[in-house]
């Protein structure tokens, strides 16, 4: 097949949909698709930039989104998206978290009876309100509606995400997971040289990993940092870096880590913190848990369907550091019960592997494609 995978972020941009889309288009290519990225551009792009990637990736003009200069949205107005979109004669549309670009891509889709597969994979809505863009949720649940019930499938990672859109009144929706890469990201990475560097003293260390943005609440993390016998790092860039720093004085913040820094990050934790409450699955959270690391999250959003509290590590009412904390201080208190949360971790995602899900998201492909052939048949004389 040929697939036009349209996303509002993709590398140098570092988050979860520019992860997903890389790895779905990465497959793609492995099983003999032939995808086409189109993507906004980064400062200094062509307007065919692969980046290195084994497919084409067409770059359509950005601006920086108000208020988050670090995030780049495609301008939708561009004949560039059209031609790229077209030109491809794609079998099946990806729209990956669609909402300026991908809307354009949607609409194109529609006018030229292309079967639509759409990912959602960001609750703009709460962006809308961290951010204060202009137009409140509702505004930003009406175009979400608009633009996923345009489509023959909408694709969700998590049963909250789900329930979400459900709620908002958007139709024909199917559970679509992330998956994880468990031969990067496992317990063997663990560094007892980086664990010297980070904790010299032998402290707990406690870990977050992601971008420093404020829906992510970062800054609930205070109190745990002024437990005794804990260090807490951050691995991550974003907006509010500065302001986190001066507001977190005892924390310390690593920068952004890819790779296999990264991989030996996460190993090398003691328990893994999330704090945003709006994530719509929480990807990092699943590759803390594939490194055999106990995680305590919030009771929302994705991790409610990655972590199973009690077992593999904690959930904690959503937006409350010192229960955050205290989740944290009763697994610094216990190391049987931190292993045992750990392997548990292991076993529990170490199956979810990024093949899996990419043939799951080749049937999604098919399903829909198969509907809009049956859709173009003669009716029986």
């Amino acid at each position: 097949m040929r697939i036009a995978i349209v996303t509002e972020s993709f590398p140098p941009d570092v988050n979860g949909v520019a992860h997903s889309v890389v790895r779905a288009a990465e497959h793609l290519a492995a099983r003999g698709h032939e995808p086409l990225v189109i993507a906004p551009a980064p400062p200094g792009a062509t307007r065919h930039d692969s980046g290195g990637h084994p497919y084409p990736v067409v770059r359509i003009p950005s601006v920086p989104m108000p208020r988050y200069q670090g995030f780049r949205l495609g301008v939708p107005t561009t004949p560039r998206l059209t031609g790229a979109l077209l030109g491809h004669a794609p079998d099946v549309v990806h729209l990956a978290s669609p909402f300026v670009l991908g809307a354009r891509a949607a609409t194109l889709a529609v006018r030229h009876g292309l079967p639509t597969v759409a990912v959602y994979q960001t609750d703009v809505a709460s962006y809308a309100r961290a951010y204060r863009l202009g137009w409140g949720e509702a505004a930003a649940w009406r175009r979400l509606r608009e633009i996923h019930n345009s489509v023959q499938r909408t694709l969700a990672p998590s049963t909250r995400a789900a329930a979400d859109l459900i709620a908002n009144g958007v139709q024909r929706i199917w559970l679509w997971r992330r998956g994880v890469d468990a031969e990067r990201f496992q317990p063997a990475k663990r560094s007892a040289e980086l664990r010297a560097g980070l904790a010299p003293n032998g402290e707990l260390l406690v870990g977050y990993v992601g971008r420093l943005a404020p829906e992510k609440r970062v800054e609930l993390l205070a109190e745990t940092s002024r437990l005794a016998g804990v260090r807490v790092v951050v691995a991550g860039d974003g907006p509010v870096r500065r302001q986190l720093a001066r507001a977190l004085p005892g924390v310390t913040f690593l920068g952004v880590r890819h790779g296999e820094d990264l991989a030996r990050l996460y190993a090398s934790l003691d328990v893994f913190v999330h704090t945003g409450p709006h994530e719509t699955f929480g990807q990092t959270v699943q590759e803390a848990l594939a490194s055999g690391v106990p995680v305590v999250a919030p009771a929302a959003g994705g991790p409610v369907d990655l972590v199973e509290s009690g077992v593999t590590g904690l959930l904690v009412p959503p937006g409350d550091g010192d229960a955050l904390a205290a989740a944290v201080a009763a697994l610094a208190a216990d190391e049987e019960r931190r292993v045992a949360y750990g392997r548990a971790a292991r076993a529990a995602v170490r199956r979810r592997s990024w093949a899996a899900v990419g043939d799951e998201l080749i049937g999604h492909y098919e399903a829909v494609r198969a509907g809009a052939t049956a859709a173009n048949l003669p009716a029986a004389s």
